[in-house]
């Protein structure tokens, strides 16, 4: 059974794995930028599995800045991975021992985390695995491109590149939306509520991580009140 479902996660996995390679493509020029070499690159994004996360150590390396502000930037950058964490928590089973818990800890992504979420009663960590398996070494192999072809692509192929996470997003989530007419009109929502967090002044003293977590945690909790779902049938109340 856990064979069957960790090559489920290794199919669905692919196209988040194609998506990424095309994306960190960008990582390694960013990274070649920073002057880091290739070995380098590649154990990071083997290691550290966010693109904001990545982009901004790169800055921060370049720039000669501390640890300390290091490893405060990359807290806040990516501690929306924390609730992402907290919501798989409550799909897998109890029991489920804490060597399998910390494996899928370290695997999460949006993209995996919506290909998790959306799995139907428990969460199997095979499935994660399976995802991981195809997903990582495709995030760390267009790395290495990258920063092994830096200077090679004109600057419009790369903006292109840029759009494939979108991509990524829609592959993820509508699939889901369809059976669920719930989800989509809250996807547009936060879409909607994202972008004007970007674009009003306002809000600009707020960090583009701390917006993140702010807008999952309110309209999260938003959708959970106004559309609560029944724990033994996993439909609307």
């Amino acid at each position: 059974m856990h064979r069957d479902t960790y090559f489920r996660g290794v199919r669905e996995g692919i196209p988040v794995m194609l998506g990424y390679f095309v994306v960190s493509v960008t990582i390694g020029i960013a990274a070649r930028k920073a002057n880091l070499t290739t070995a380098q690159a590649a154990f990071m994004s083997l290691t550290n599995l966010t693109s904001a996360g990545q982009f901004a150590s790169f800055a921060i390396i370049a720039s000669g800045a501390p640890y300390l502000e290091m490893l405060i930037s990359q807290a806040v950058i990516n501690l929306r991975y924390c609730l992402m964490s907290c919501a798989l928590s409550q799909k897998v089973d109890t029991n489920l021992p804490f060597r399998h818990r910390l494996i899928m800890a370290f695997g999460i992504t949006d993209e995996i985390f919506g290909l998790s979420i959306r799995q139907k009663g428990k969460l199997d960590p095979w499935y994660c695995y399976g995802v991981m398996t195809v997903a990582i070494p495709g995030w760390t192999l267009g790395t290495v491109l990258g920063i092994l072809s830096t200077g090679a692509m004109p600057d419009n192929i790369l903006n292109a590149m840029n759009m494939a996470i979108y991509g990524m997003f829609i592959a993820v989530f509508m699939p889901a939306a369809r059976d669920n007419k719930i989800l989509l009109p809250i996807i547009f929502v936060s879409m909607g509520a994202s972008a004007l967090f970007h674009a009003l002044p306002f809000f600009d003293f707020i960090s583009s991580g701390m917006k993140i977590i702010i807008l999952t945690l309110v309209i999260s909790m938003a959708a959970a009140l106004l559309f609560p779902v029944d724990e033994e049938g996993g439909s609307q109340a």
